[in-house]
């Protein structure tokens, strides 16, 4: 999982493509969408809707769950995020595929969550599910273990004396 030195060219990169996205949905990024968007963009890390709900709200302005979620389910509708079913929580979407076919790669340490993007593998998947005669309406599949940035810093930890 690659830890992000510049994550603002990141994020600017994000906005860029769900604004040229939504334009040709004919869907419209509203400013609630956007910043609820770029507050789940903010880091490689997943990030919860109660967060969200607190991070827009003010001391005079609580924003409601509904709000947020509908907010939310505007950009999985479009494939502009992922939910990571297994933290009940979201994270940008990085690259451009069909967002019903998800690999998510989590780390344990540090919690960054990153897409894993191999052709290959979606080949070898799609004949495997269909040699078995299974028909899948979408594939999500997360898998938990140690980024490489981790496991260095682990491994770094326990050579030291």
């Amino acid at each position: 999982m690659p830890h992000c030195n510049h994550h603002t060219h990141c994020l600017a990169q994000a906005l860029d493509h769900a604004e040229t996205l939504c334009r040709s949905h004919g869907a419209r990024l509203t400013p609630l969408r956007r910043r609820v968007f770029e507050l789940v963009c903010a880091s490689h890390s997943a990030v919860k809707a109660y967060d969200l709900i607190d991070r827009l709200s003010t001391e005079d302005h609580l924003v409601k769950p509904p709000t947020v979620y509908r907010a939310l389910d505007f950009l999985l509708e479009h494939g502009l995020i992922h939910r990571v079913d297994s933290l009940n929580a979201f994270v940008g979407c990085t690259s451009v595929h069909n967002p019903s076919d998800v690999r998510l790669l989590i780390c344990t340490a540090c919690g960054e969550v990153s897409e894993l993007i191999d052709p290959t593998l979606d080949v070898s998947m799609t004949l495997a599910i269909r040699t078995s005669g299974f028909q899948a309406s979408h594939t999500h599949l997360e898998i938990h273990g140690l980024c490489a940035h981790c496991q260095h810093t682990t491994t770094q930890e326990n050579a030291t004396p």
